[in-house]
């Protein structure tokens, strides 16, 4: 009542719903009424263009997510015989569980297509020189030419060679992928074929053949094909300098210094022995080329440069791979590491999966998990229940180029006599244009590329050599190429994850023809092992494989044999107790064959070595360090030097130089001393060598440099270190030492700040993950969908944790870990593993890059192998069953 009393006004009714809406609508409304129109015309515009992306930003989140599969409930697969679950995890990565490999097989594809069919499909374009159909005029040079070498043939030609076993899995792969393919239009199946209909696409893919998975094997095989580059660019070197000055470049493999994989040892009645004698040295033949060759051969490498790169290029393409035995391993049992370092991309070539049989039967008899690859049947690394491998490149040389005496269009000469040419016609189909009829010629030696690229038809008119032939308008160029003669490669895949011990592992690795690699072994019995498998030619006398030649001359001929497999290094059980391979030398210099010369120097690997050697026993957890070790070799030797520089100008470039005052030579992400150090190392690369070689041999940084720059050191007035354009000076090392710390500490001033403190490697070290296709599309909206840019990383170029860079064009990653791997043969579920990205290749997925933070932070994942492991850490249950 007192309260009432106080307050003499009347209380005022609240306004009714109807009445409290109209007050503030009738006050902004009048206002808006007595603007001036340009005003309310603005304001009308506005209001429109927000409604207009609202309902664009739906539409696209609306295409974006309509691909996403179902990983929960039932689905109908055709040709299953029994239910098969596909249980994942939180981060996507399926375990498949069914009662025969037939099904098995079948819900692979399934799944592969569920995550990854653009990716499947544009690798199946590439590999079958069909990318015109979809992409127009602008891939026409890389189909002609991929037709030429005929990879989609030659995988046909593979199809009756393989065991029946493997042609039965890889047709029940290819029936997956089509029952997902069934009443899916491409909007459904990836987001990309939406993007590419709005460029006025018309597409509907075609069914997944059994071929489309064997395709795929020789892109890898053509990106990983050996030492090419190296070849044509001591071609290029040898035209402006002496080959004294060449070899300095190409400075030979140090044994002593970096151990080969297999240590001594020879070949024995074609047998390899570890004990053996060896007995065999090759000297290379170097012919004097004329300029107009060599330049011709500088436009060859950027002509198969501008070739889709699928797995990755170049010296940053290798691995890391090593196994210790159970004396060395913490858990009394081996231990098995592996991080193959590849092209980056967004989504990274891997996907994670596991294959198990429900129980063991001759009807099912896989139990295998790790690292698979979309579009190709089988797990490529990893484990199953009784053994553990990983690959590593073992580059050997698998090419060469043959100059052929050609009469008219269809006659080449052998041993003076004329053979008819083998001639095909390929039909390309090209969107928006008309077809385009290719002729394509081959020899005994392989395909005349040089009829599809100018480039190589300029070395062929023009190319010298010691028996001249009637050259005519110029020869012809033929490629010769083990990936280019049928082999049933996919055999050893399906016979790796079935091996149960040693025997059975090599008798595996004895079909993986092409592209040959390193294998490091490991099994539940405590052995270890290291096999090198793959089809290496062995060449007659007249051709050591470093130069293109006379094709019309048999003695320079392929012998048409391989090194035969048991003459291929191999080693179990070493005394030492552990292998590495991490693309160093296998062998010395003694093997009688010639595998190459041109070996990753071996820093890597002699870095793994000394960590394995001072740490006696690894647990899991010092296995994945060492994969994230980013100790620079090259620090160790170049830094002493940089500090003893004195007479820089004043305290602004020795605060820099103070940086590397007990830096202990690591690289991680956050380090102002590393990113000091790259800098220099950069610069001084520029000031040494880019005024006296040509652009395309320009030094990228790796390991072959650190050997070159390492040796020259010592040498402080020695001839590189003059800079040839300065004719009145002769510069010293320490001038060019000098020289490349000012110009560091000034780029980074400009780069990222004033006070060295806040430098940081990473900031300049970036990883930046690109969609194959889209990714470079050149619209904002699109690559800001598909790609995932922008990650600071450490390490660096020949580290162990090997994220490259190129030295001569920026710091930004190349090449890096695609995934890394520990397995434990004492308990499968202690094993980890993570991938670059994530396993699934739609951007609207939560798993398209979830793994990459992880990645960065140098994190693994914990790799559940058991049933109960599995179900322990499931997420989504899908259950795939018999259609009717």
């Amino acid at each position: 009542m007192g309260s009432a009393m106080s307050d003499p006004s009347p209380t005022p009714a609240p306004p009714s719903a109807d009445q409290s809406a109209d007050r503030p609508r009738s006050h902004w409304w009048q206002a808006f009424r007595r603007a001036p129109r340009a005003v309310r015309w603005t304001a009308w515009t506005a209001v429109g263009l927000v409604l207009v992306l609202l309902v664009l930003a739906a539409a696209v989140v609306g295409v974006v997510r309509r691909p996403l599969p179902q990983t929960e409930g039932e689905l109908e697969v055709p040709g299953l015989s029994a239910s098969v679950e596909v249980v994942r995890d939180a981060h996507g990565i399926a375990q498949v569980y069914a009662d025969t490999d037939d099904d098995l097989m079948r819900a692979q594809g399934f799944v592969h297509a569920q995550e990854r069919f653009f990716e499947m499909d544009f690798r199946r374009h590439v590999t079958a020189g069909r990318l015109s159909e979809i992409f127009g005029e602008d891939t026409l040079e890389t189909d002609r030419f991929i037709r030429t070498m005929g990879w989609r043939r030659v995988a046909e030609q593979e199809w009756p060679l393989l065991e029946p076993a493997t042609r039965a899995a890889l047709t029940a792969y290819a029936e997956g992928v089509n029952a997902y393919l069934e009443d899916r239009s491409p909007s459904e199946l990836a987001a990309e074929y939406s993007i590419l209909g709005l460029t006025g696409l018309d597409y509907t893919p075609e069914q997944w053949q059994p071929v489309d998975s064997l395709a795929w094997l020789k892109a890898m095989a053509w990106d990983l094909r050996g030492n090419m580059e190296a070849e044509v660019d001591r071609v290029l070197l040898s035209l402006d300098h002496t080959e004294a000055e060449v070899a300095d470049l190409w400075p030979a493999y140090d044994a002593e210094a970096h151990p080969p994989i297999v240590s001594g040892g020879g070949v024995v009645d074609g047998v390899f022995e570890q004990n053996a004698t060896a007995n065999a040295t090759r000297n290379p033949r170097r012919p004097a080329y004329p300029r107009g060759v060599v330049e011709a051969l500088e436009r060859v490498q950027d002509r198969v440069a501008a070739m889709p790169e699928l797995v990755g290029r170049g010296r940053g393409i290798g691995s890391n791979s090593w196994v210790v035995d159970g004396e060395h391993s913490a858990t009394g049992q081996p231990l098995l590491a592996n991080d193959p370092h590849l092209g980056i991309s967004q989504p990274g070539i891997w996907m994670q999966m596991g294959l198990h049989c429900r129980e063991a039967s001759p009807d099912c008899t896989l139990d295998t998990s790790g690292f698979t690859f979309s579009g190709v049947p089988g797990v490529i690394i990893g484990h199953n229940a009784d053994i553990a491998w990983g690959f590593t490149n073992l580059g050997p040389d698998v090419t060469d180029l043959f100059l052929e005496q050609t009469e008219g269009d269809d006659l080449y000469v052998r041993d003076g006599a004329t053979e008819p040419l083998r001639v095909r016609t390929e039909t390309i189909e090209v969107r928006g244009a008309d077809d385009v009829e290719l002729r394509v010629r081959e020899t005994v030696h392989g395909p005349l590329i040089s009829d599809v690229s100018t480039e190589f038809a300029t070395v062929g008119a023009n190319a010298p050599t010691d028996e001249p032939g009637e050259r005519g308008s110029g020869y012809a160029v033929a490629l010769a190429w083990t990936a280019l003669d049928p082999a049933p490669t996919a055999d050893a895949i399906l016979a790796l994850n079935r091996a149960s011990d040693w025997d059975e592992f090599r008798a595996a690795a004895a079909d993986f023809a092409v592209p040959a690699q390193n294998l490091v072994y490991a099994d539940r019995e405590g052995h270890i092992g290291y096999q090198a498998p793959g089809r290496v030619p062995i060449r007659r006398g007249g051709n050591d494989g470093t130069m293109p030649v006379e094709g019309w001359v048999s003695a320079n001929d392929w012998t048409g044999d391989y090194i035969p497999f048991d003459g291929l290094p191999s080693v179990l059980d070493p005394e030492e107790g552990f292998i590495v391979a991490a693309n160093q030398a296998v062998v010395d210099e003694g093997y009688p064959y010639l595998l190459t010369r041109d070996w990753d120097h071996g820093y890597r690997s002699t870095r793994i070595r000394e960590v394995l050697e001072d740490e006696g026993e690894l647990s899991v957890e010092e296995m994945v360090d060492l994969q994230l070790d980013s100790t620079n070799p090259m620090a160790e030797t170049l830094v002493p030097y940089l500090l003893d520089i004195e007479n820089l100008p004043n305290p602004y470039y020795r605060n820099a130089q103070r940086l590397l005052r007990g830096w202990d030579g690591s690289s991680p992400a956050d380090s102002a001393a590393a990113a000091y150090f790259n800098v220099v190392w950069a610069n001084l690369l520029e000031l040494t060598f880019h005024d006296e070689l040509r652009v395309r041999t320009w030094p990228d940084g790796g390991d072959r440099w650190f050997t070159v720059v390492g040796e020259m050191l010592t040498e402080p007035a020695g001839p590189w270190w003059d800079d040839a354009g300065t004719d009145d000076e002769v510069e010293t090392r320490d001038d060019v030492l000098r020289a490349a710390m000012i110009a560091a500490r000034d780029e980074l001033t400009r780069r990222q700040a004033r006070d060295p403190r806040l430098w940081s490697w990473g900031r300049l070290h970036r990883m930046n993950l690109r969609h194959a296709t889209l990714g470079e599309s050149g619209i904002a909206p699109v690559e800001r969908l598909f790609n995932r840019d922008g990650w600071q990383v450490g390490g660096g170029s020949s580290i162990v944790d090997a994220t490259s860079w190129n030295a001569a064009e920026g710091y930004e990653v190349t090449a890096a870990p695609s995934m890394r791997m520990v397995v434990s043969l004492a308990d499968f579920d202690d094993s980890r593993w993570i991938n670059l990205t994530g396993v699934s290749g739609h951007p609207a997925s939560s798993h398209y890059s979830d793994q990459t933070e992880r990645y960065v932070d140098g994190e693994t994942l914990p790799w559940a192998y058991s049933r109960e492991a599995v179900d322990a850490s499931a997420e989504d249950r899908l259950v795939l069953t018999p259609a009717g």
